[in-house]
């Protein structure tokens, strides 16, 4: 009988409370059998939300709390009675070994504040980071830091390498996933210090973890899908994300003005509708939903506030299979193996330790 797998959810997160967290949760479970969910919130909503969700009513537990985290409450505040809120109580069933994930749709900041003071990081890794799955030509890639982290040393860089890694390993199955630095050129010359050392590290050690590493990659390289894992700190990282999401719009915006200029180009657009509706699906933020605070020592998914049912459902699909892939122990196993393959006396084995 296959083991299941107990995830904690916000239900009061996002824009649309427990309606879409528990359609989600309905549509994640017809992926995954094996799941089942303890829901923190309020009784009232979730049950009327549960009624249409029966899957889930066989199996969920309710886990009443009152207290809400608002979108627009500052994460020191929120951090302050994380305890009387359905998203502190949800990331403390991690803790306390209860769950073996929590998702919420919850405000960012708070959820991140509270998760790092909660569950603190894995040792060996000094700061979380925020990856999520971008959409290119090829498949989808990894990127990190997307935002948790603006400024970040070598060994940062390093770490975000090997976590970046042990995700691609766990959501896309990928035995040997490619990694690269984001720069602004590909030649080893080109960079800041901190670039060139990160790398350096990664090629001294890198022969020892599942993990090809490919040196640097250029800012178009990212959409063309040229690695499976791209390494940046938080502000290029969110810088690229917001860059990316904006041309996505712009992409479909062009394309619905210039299908409205003429007869021919409407007629043009019932002959393109079907190929239109796979691009439209492809650049659909819901299809790749659910940003994970890698590094801590607990599974955190993050799910965009305004996701639709799908888009709830795969923030949840990626916090089973992060679970399902032992994402903590992979990431610890292969921090371990990183520092011992570095030689005596280098001084990124310093920097690693």
């Amino acid at each position: 009988m296959t083991a299941t797998i107990a995830i904690a959810l916000d239900a009061m997160g996002g824009d649309h409370g427990p309606a879409v967290v528990i359609e989600g949760a309905e549509c994640a479970r017809e992926r995954y059998p094996d799941l089942r969910f303890r829901l923190y919130g309020q009784e009232g909503p979730i049950r009327a939300a549960l009624a249409r969700a029966p899957r889930v009513a066989a199996e969920a537990e309710i886990v009443p709390v009152e207290g809400v985290v608002l979108g627009t409450d500052r994460p020191s505040a929120a951090l302050r009675r994380a305890r009387s809120t359905s998203m502190g109580c949800a990331i403390e069933a991690v803790k306390a070994g209860e769950v073996a994930a929590a998702v919420s749709a919850g405000n960012t900041g708070a959820l991140m504040a509270m998760a790092k003071v909660a569950l603190r990081t894995i040792p060996a890794i000094d700061r979380p980071a925020l990856v999520a799955l971008m959409p290119t030509m090829r498949s989808d890639s990894v990127v990190l830091d997307l935002g948790a982290n603006t400024e970040c040393d070598a060994n940062n860089l390093v770490q975000f390498a090997v976590m970046g890694a042990a995700f691609a390993r766990s959501v896309l199955g990928l035995d040997r996933p490619t990694v690269a630095l984001l720069n602004i050129g590909e030649e080893d010359m080109k960079g800041t210090t901190e670039l060139k050392l990160a790398a350096s590290l990664l090629r001294e050690a890198g022969i020892d973890l599942p993990l090809d590493f490919l040196g640097f990659v250029e800012g178009n390289g990212i959409g063309k899908g040229e690695v499976d894992v791209i390494v940046t700190d938080g502000f290029s990282g969110n810088i690229a994300l917001k860059t990316a999401e904006g041309t996505a719009n712009l992409v479909t915006g062009l394309l619905a003005r210039a299908f409205r200029a003429s007869l021919r180009t409407r007629l043009g657009y019932l002959l393109s509708r079907p190929a239109l509706r796979a691009l439209k699906d492809q650049l659909d933020p819901n299809h790749h939903n659910g940003a994970v605070f890698l590094g801590l020592n607990g599974v955190v998914v993050k799910s965009h506030g305004a996701a639709n049912v799908k888009g709830f459902a795969n923030a949840v699909c990626v916090a089973r299979d992060l679970v399902a892939g032992r994402i903590l122990d992979r990431i610890a196993e292969d921090m371990a193996k990183f520092r011992a393959h570095l030689p005596q006396g280098s001084p990124g084995r310093e920097a690693a330790a």
